[in-house]
């Protein structure tokens, strides 16, 4: 087994807003200003299906060659819904998304059947993908008290 430990830090900004960081580059989340935020980036659900687009964009464009498709364009287009009163403990709704849709784009001269074949290894080798769909173990290690 090949195992890759990825690392980020996510650092307190002004009122909502978070820095994350992760091999030198950096991503702003915020909320809009309709939910406390000031709207100075993304908040952390449309980075999560961004993370989703952006892993099977990067998926179908690192196997198209090796299963023989000519990918000229491909973009995703998703949307998550999510439930604010969970998020706020005003319900017993979940905090987090209860459902997430994605419409994939793929322009290529390739036939619908292999494109089709093609679709369905992108969304089995997508990490993001997988992770969502199939649960991922959330392990917290440590909680420091700085003074």
């Amino acid at each position: 087994m090949e195992l890759m430990t990825l690392k980020a830090v996510v650092r307190k900004k002004e009122g909502l807003a978070v820095e994350a960081e992760a091999r030198g580059f950096k991503v702003i989340f915020d909320e809009p200003e309709d939910l406390g935020g000031t709207d100075t980036g993304m908040n952390p659900v449309e980075a999560m299906l961004c993370s989703l687009g952006g892993c099977q964009a990067i998926a179908a464009l690192s196997f198209a060659d090796d299963v023989g498709i000519d990918v000229q364009d491909f973009w995703v287009e998703l949307e998550g819904d999510l439930d604010l009163e969970g998020f706020k403990g005003l319900s017993e709704a979940r905090p987090g998304c209860s459902d997430i849709r994605f419409h994939m784009h793929i322009k290529s001269d390739s036939p619908a059947d292999k494109i089709e074949e093609f679709i369905e290894l992108v969304e089995s080798r997508c990490p993001v993908g997988d992770s969502l769909a199939n649960g991922v173990k959330l392990e917290r290690t440590k909680i420091t008290i700085e003074k």
